[in-house]
């Protein structure tokens, strides 16, 4: 298949164009310019989600079997002081991809997030729960699962959390440069999230890709924690001894609002007979000591 990936430069492109590259011939599209090398080996379109005639234009002259939308506004603070931007990229950006999806009937698939959800439910969401975003970043995710659903009949939306990987800003590394520069780490244990390796979520989307079972599914590496367990978690695999404290949700202040519980259940995706995806745990080490401390 010929697979369109937008934001092909960040942490769940990069690690997609390694799991797809094999058996797919693929097409990378980013608004910023990508490494001479990437450039050599794949055909990559500098072109903004946001400018609908270019990206149009640009994605239907190469008529994709499936376009694949990674690209996306996820500073979650930040959007609620620049909504606009945060709409104009996750929204109508998504739209946008849409569209041109829409020309030649190629199959869309939507990375979303575990956000849409507001988090009272206690308990790990499942695909058929009904999602109630609070935040501007997670309502505007959710407009652009919206628009894939409204104007297309072929679609993956995938939902996830908690997401780390090699090439890009993320928890992990953020705990692991406060380990570095930081005597003391607080880290609020009031939220719960199922964290996911972006290797092994772009393992499960390869495996998606072509059975034709379009719908929404979450995917994430096995089981919940709180962002405090997952920061325990890490200084357990690195040796850091450092002070640890746990701050509650009202004490970090943060601009955005956040689910209390967003941890999801890959409900389908076990019905449907897939291998679960492994433990957070043992994705969480693996990354840790393949690709960070080696």
């Amino acid at each position: 298949m010929r697979v369109l990936i937008t934001g092909a430069g960040g942490m769940l492109g990069t690690e997609l164009v390694k799991a797809l590259s094999e058996k797919h011939e693929l097409v990378l599209v980013d608004k910023k310019p990508l490494s001479p090398d990437t450039a050599k080996k794949f055909r990559v379109i500098n072109v903004d989600i946001t400018d609908a005639g270019r990206f149009y234009e640009k994605a239907t002259s190469l008529n994709p079997d499936i376009i694949i939308h990674t690209a996306a506004c996820t500073d979650v603070d930040g959007s609620e002081g620049d909504a606009d931007s945060t709409y104009r990229v996750n929204a109508i950006g998504t739209r946008n991809v849409a569209l041109a999806c829409q020309r030649f009937d190629a199959v869309m698939l939507y990375l979303s997030t575990d956000y849409v959800f507001d988090g009272t439910k206690g308990e790990p969401y499942t695909e058929f729960d009904r999602p109630n975003p609070q935040s501007v970043y997670a309502k505007s995710k959710y407009r652009g699962e919206q628009y894939v659903r409204w104007l297309l009949n072929r679609f993956y939306i995938i939902r996830t959390s908690g997401l780390y990987g090699k090439d890009g800003n993320n928890f992990v590394s953020a705990i692991l440069k406060q380990i570095r520069e930081k005597e003391e780490l607080q880290v609020v244990n009031d939220q719960f999230i199922s964290p996911t390796y972006t290797k092994d979520l772009a393992g499960a989307i390869e495996k998606l890709l072509g059975t034709q079972l379009y719908g929404i599914w979450h995917l994430t590496n096995g089981g919940c924690c709180s962002w405090y367990e997952f920061t325990e978690e890490i200084m357990k695999i690195t040796a850091t001894k450092k002070k640890l404290r746990a701050i509650s949700t009202g004490e970090l202040n943060s601009p955005a609002m956040r689910p209390g519980y967003s941890g999801l259940n890959n409900y389908l995706w076990e019905l449907q007979g897939f291998t679960a995806l492994r433990d957070w745990r043992t994705a969480l080490k693996e990354f840790i000591e393949q690709e960070i401390m080696k």
